[in-house]
C-alpha cells in the first residue's frame, strides 16, 4: 500500500511537519508537529498543530503514532498536544537517553528527571521495523546532528530529519552538544545509499532569497547538487567545511526553550509550589 503524505510548513520555524496515512479513513502518524511558542511573551500558541488535528479530523484518520527525528532545537513538539487530543504513542530514537543525559545539567533539571528515554512511550531501535495500519515504517539511525537522529522509511519515501537539507541549503550543523560532523557525513551516506528515485522530505527549509519553500528532493538529486556533500566530496573536506561552517553560526533563537520541552517528550516542565511551570535561562560569559 503506497503511503499518502500531507506536508505542514511552518514559515516561523521553517520547520515542514507530516502526517503520513495509508488510506482516508484509515491509519496514520504524525512526524515532528510544531507547538508555536511566542517567546517574548513566553506564550504557547497552538495553531500549527491544530491544522494538523483539522487535517486528521476532516479525513477521518485513527492517529496511531507521533514521531519525532530527534529532540528539536528550534521549536517546540506538539507529541503531547496531538496525543491528549487524538491518541497515539509519542517514539523517537533511544539514543535520546545520550541527550537527555547531555541536557540535564546544563538546565539543572529536577532530581527526579530520569535521562532514561522514559517520557517516550516508545524508543526506537535502528532498523527496528513496525507497522502503521497497511504501511510499514523503518528506523535508520542517523547521528551526527544529534546523538538521537533517525530517520523513517515509508516505501519509497524517507523523512531525513535534521540531516540534509534541500540540495541549495545543504547539510545539518553539527555543533550542539554531542554532535559529531563525521557522524553525520556517514549519516547521509547512509541515505544517499539508497536507491536514486527513493524521495527524501526535509524536515526544514530555509530557502535562498527568490525560492518559495520546498521540503522535498531525491537521492539521485542530493548526491549531485547538494550543496555541502553532492558531486563525491570525501569526508575529511566535509568535516573541514562543516566544522567552518558551525563556527560562523547563531544559536537557534529556541533553542533554550526547546530543549528543555523537546527532551520531555513534549511535556513542559513539573509545575512549581507556586503553580505555575517555568523555563529556564542559563547565563553565559562572566
Amino acid at each position: 500500500m503506497a503511503a499518502l503524505i500531507e506536508p505542514f510548513y511552518d514559515p516561523t520555524t521553517g520547520t515542514i511537519s507530516y502526517v503520513v496515512y495509508d488510506k482516508p479513513g484509515g491509519h496514520a502518524l504524525v512526524i515532528d508537529p510544531v507547538l508555536d511558542f511566542d517567546a517574548p511573551g513566553a506564550r504557547i500558541r497552538e495553531h500549527s498543530v491544530q491544522a494538523i488535528s483539522q487535517f486528521l479530523q476532516t479525513h477521518q484518520l485513527q492517529l496511531e503514532w507521533i514521531l519525532e527525528t530527534h529532540a528539536h532545537a528550534d521549536h517546540l513538539s506538539a507529541a503531547q498536544w496531538l496525543k491528549r487530543h487524538l491518541g497515539g504513542r509519542v517514539a523517537i530514537g533511544e539514543n535520546i537517553r545520550t541527550v537527555q543525559a547531555l541536557f540535564k545539567p546544563v538546565f539543572h533539571l529536577e532530581e527526579s528527571f530520569a535521562a532514561d528515554g522514559s517520557p517516550f512511550d516508545v524508543l526506537l531501535r535502528d532498523n527496528e521495523v513496525f507497522r502503521c495500519g497497511g504501511l510499514q515504517v523503518e528506523v535508520l539511525a542517523v547521528p551526527g546532528h544529534t546523538p538521537a537522529d533517525v530517520a523513517y522509511r515509508i516505501d519509497d519515501a524517507v523523512f531525513v530529519g535534521d540531516t540534509l537539507f534541500m540540495p541549495d541549503v545543504g547539510t545539518a550543523r553539527c555543533d550542539f552538544p554531542g554532535g559529531d560532523a563525521r557522524q553525520l557525513y556517514r549519516s547521509i551516506h547512509r541515505l544517499l545509499s539508497l536507491p536514486d528515485r527513493t524521495r527524501l522530505f526535509m524536515c526544514h527549509d530555509y530557502p535562498p532569497a527568490g525560492r518559495a519553500p520546498a521540503w522535498q528532493s531525491s537521492v539521485a538529486e542530493q548526491r549531485q547538487h547538494n550543496l555541502h556533500i553532492g558531486q563525491g566530496v570525501d569526508e575529511d573536506t566535509f568535516v573541514a567545511r562543516r566544522t567552518a561552517r558551525d563556527a560562523t553560526l547563531q544559536p537557534p533563537t529556541l533553542l533554550l526553550p526547546s530543549i528543555q520541552v523537546n527532551i520531555r517528550a513534549g511535556h513542559l516542565p513539573p509545575v512549581e509550589a507556586n503553580g505555575r511551570r517555568y523555563l529556564k535561562l542559563p547565563i553565559g560569559g562572566a
